[in-house]
């Protein structure tokens, strides 16, 4: 990946996503080309019309598709982050930066990715002092979600999530455990749209998760929200952001 995500990207026009990964889109002086939509999500409230899109080409001969679908516009001459590949590493590399106040290193820790916890179980990040971290020995267990889908009763407002995540509620599940073993545990939502200026949750999608949302709340999982910047089409982290629970 780029060491400045967004650097290597290329802008044209989504002219259609399906089948879930697949969304062709026209570029400048190449045509229409299908690229890979790296987000199993129903990206509602971002795909209405052609947006503008940004795309990165990855001209890997072991790649079916040359291209990645990263960036989509958004109201307000926004952008909206589509690729989920990026948001843990957006978060990790601020986190090491020290571009997230409420989630500082300290002295000998270290940010470590896809750390397995309980039986089957993956958490995103775990800043710990130890090089091979598991749920026993961390400090901060952080699971990240990107948010991205416009809310449809606030307009300033962005929610997550934008379909029945039963994974989502594992996840919650884990970070209430972890938090009951003596360690924080932290939800990290990244407004991924730079339209919206706060988070919230789409209750009426998934009703379940926004009720894990306020178990774990009650048992001391701390939810954090920074806005992503982008520059052009440079992507950075920006400020803390408020969140509205259920």
């Amino acid at each position: 990946m780029s060491p400045h995500p967004g650097s290597d990207l290329v802008e044209g026009r989504l002219i259609k996503r399906y089948k879930r990964f697949l969304a062709d889109c026209q570029v400048p002086e190449v045509g229409e080309v299908t690229a890979h939509c790296p987000n199993s999500g129903s990206m509602k409230t971002l795909v209405d019309g052609e947006p503008k899109a940004w795309l990165r080409h990855v001209p890997d001969p072991k790649r079916k598709l040359k291209w990645t679908l990263t960036l989509l516009g958004v109201r307000r001459r926004g952008k909206a982050l589509v690729d989920t590949g990026l948001p843990n590493q957006l978060v990790a590399d601020a986190i090491e930066a020290g571009k997230i106040p409420k989630l500082l290193l300290k002295r000998g820790q270290k940010v470590h990715r896809e750390i397995k916890v309980g039986e089957k179980s993956r958490l995103d990040i775990v800043i710990a002092g130890e090089d091979r971290p598991d749920e026993t020995n961390g400090d901060v267990y952080v699971e990240v979600k990107n948010v991205t889908m416009l809310s449809p009763v606030d307009s300033e407002r962005a929610d997550f999530p934008d379909a029945v995540t039963e994974r989502g509620r594992k996840h919650l599940k884990e970070l209430i455990r972890l938090k009951q073993m003596g360690h924080r545990a932290v939800l990290f939502l990244l407004l991924g749209r730079s339209d919206c200026s706060k988070v919230g949750f789409a209750s009426d999608i998934d009703p379940a998760y926004s009720e894990a949302i306020l178990e774990a709340v009650d048992e001391g999982v701390e939810i954090l929200s920074h806005r992503l910047g982008f520059r052009g089409s440079l992507i950075h982290m920006g400020d803390e952001v408020s969140i509205e629970l259920p």
